[in-house]
């Protein structure tokens, strides 16, 4: 394979996946059917939610699944695979269920995100590109969701192509973006493949291509009149860059009528100029002026300029957010939660650790989310067990997670299951939302979560709590297994 081919996404997994593969079909586990759970442990910047994105590309990948005469090769070059194994990956497709949160859901630590229940070899082969995916796109779209909320209403544009971890961090990364809330982005092709908004306005290597600023400003806005954004830090902001926009509008928009312009600063201290920008352009008569700012924002930037009185309309958010710098991992993980016998009776599979934190949770599970009928609010999560339902006539008494004695009793609800079917038999039984649904579905989710857990700092713990009966799995699990 050369550098020129299209990589085939069934190659991209942990070579284990298919050294264990390999081995269940050895044992004759090829068969036995599995449940795994896609979930994460902590919310990246010490926040009180995460953003679930991802499923798109899962999507599009389980359907694409299968392994081309030259993967085969490959493998049988390394000489450790029997060719039983080998003649079932060459006629390999995914035959299992998936079950997901839809994308744009707010979730919280050691929920499932996603369930697969499939096939043994299966259900192993695909974790490595679930999780890829799953974790990225939840990690911007999270990021996203903080920088938006920071910036109370106004513009936010995801600007961080250049600065992206590849060509896939820089185009589904503006993906995500736009699911947490960016309005658009700077990425063209993003905008072309998924439909985020792409603009864009110069860089300072315009301005410096003419002999003078006025004269770039002008052209500029002779070649794109209907709403000119022109970048005033090239030189001197408040004597030269400010002054020079006003006399280009001046001259070239308002003897046409036109008023829809705009300024952008990259440079400097964005209070101070904004504010004197802010005063310039209005004395000038030139108040439907919108001033949008950028250089290497994030939500707390953000957030303390809009706090000493900044006079920002639009953000331009780089590299802080395509990268999620100030915590680059999701931490998605993938765990066995149950196998079925020969009989199909569902055994319940737990992971112990003197880690508490990771100790999973057992069985195929139900994930419901309460929302309050006074409120509108979302008040809890609830697992519960896959036969197990929820009846809002009945008050349920659900415990705090991280004191593990206090209760609260909820009453008065709509319970919601959280997980949707997207594949059942290896067919595809899931409608993809368009961009734009998942972005208002997130918006709207979003506001059903209280101000608390959504503060940056020290967020109220939302509750996620287990059923007495699926409880009651996990206890005798853990002393099954915990005895010396």
């Amino acid at each position: 394979m050369n550098g020129n081919q299209p990589l085939n996404l069934s190659m991209l997994c942990d070579f284990y996946e298919l050294t264990m593969g390999n081995g269940y079909w050895k044992r004759g586990f090829q068969d036995r059917i599995t449940y795994f759970d896609v979930f994460f442990r902590d919310v990246p910047d010490k926040g009180g939610f995460a953003i679930a994105a991802g499923l798109e590309q899962v999507v599009d990948y389980i359907q694409n699944l299968h392994f081309a005469p030259e993967d085969i090769a490959y493998l049988r070059g390394r000489g450790i695979f029997c060719e039983e194994f080998l003649d079932y990956l060459a006629n390999f497709h995914f035959t299992g269920d998936i079950y997901a949160v839809p994308e744009g859901t707010p979730i919280f630590p050691r929920e499932p995100i996603l369930t697969v229940r499939a096939p043994a070899i299966q259900a192993q082969l695909i974790e490595t590109y679930l999780l890829l995916a799953i974790n990225h796109q939840s990690l911007i779209a999270t990021k996203a969701s903080r920088v938006v909320r920071a910036a109370q209403g106004r513009t936010v544009l995801e600007f961080g192509s250049r600065r992206a971890q590849g060509a896939d961090g820089a185009v589904l990364g503006a993906r995500a973006a736009y699911i947490g809330g960016c309005a658009g982005t700077a990425c063209t092709i993003s905008d072309q493949l998924y439909g985020v908004s792409a603009g864009g306005t110069m860089a300072h290597s315009w301005v410096q291509m003419f002999d003078t600023q006025l004269e770039a400003f002008k052209t500029y806005c002779e070649i794109y009149p209907d709403n000119p954004v022109l970048l005033v830090d090239t030189y001197n902001t408040l004597k030269k860059g400010i002054p020079d926009a006003i006399r280009a509008f001046n001259e070239v928009l308002r003897p046409r009528g036109l008023t829809k312009c705009g300024i952008r600063l990259d440079s400097g201290d964005m209070t101070y100029l904004t504010k004197m920008a802010r005063k310039m352009l209005d004395e000038a008569g030139w108040q439907s002026c919108k001033i949008s700012v950028s250089n290497s924002l994030d939500e707390y930037i953000i957030q303390d300029l809009l706090l000493q009185g900044a006079q920002i309309d639009m953000f331009g958010v780089g590299e802080r957010l395509i990268t999620a710098k100030s915590e680059p991992v999701f931490g998605g993980v993938y765990k066995l939660a149950a196998v079925e016998n020969d009989a199909g009776e569902i055994i319940p599979k737990i992971k112990i650790s003197e880690n508490v934190g990771k100790i999973t949770n057992p069985h195929f599970k139900k994930l419901y989310r309460f929302y309050g009928n006074d409120t509108g609010k979302a008040i809890a999560d609830y697992l519960c067990v896959h036969d197990e339902t929820v009846d809002d006539s009945q008050d349920i008494t659900i415990f705090d997670p991280e004191t593990t004695w206090k209760r609260k009793r909820v009453y008065n609800y709509t319970a919601r299951e959280l997980q949707v079917p997207v594949f059942l038999g290896g067919k595809l039984v899931y409608q993809l939302p368009t961009l734009q649904e998942i972005q208002d579905y997130c918006k709207k989710e979003v506001d059903a979560l209280w101000d608390e857990v959504k503060r940056f700092d020290n967020p109220h713990t939302y509750y996620v709590d287990l059923s007495q009966k699926l409880w009651d799995i996990k206890y005798q699990l853990l002393r099954e297994n915990s005895q010396e």
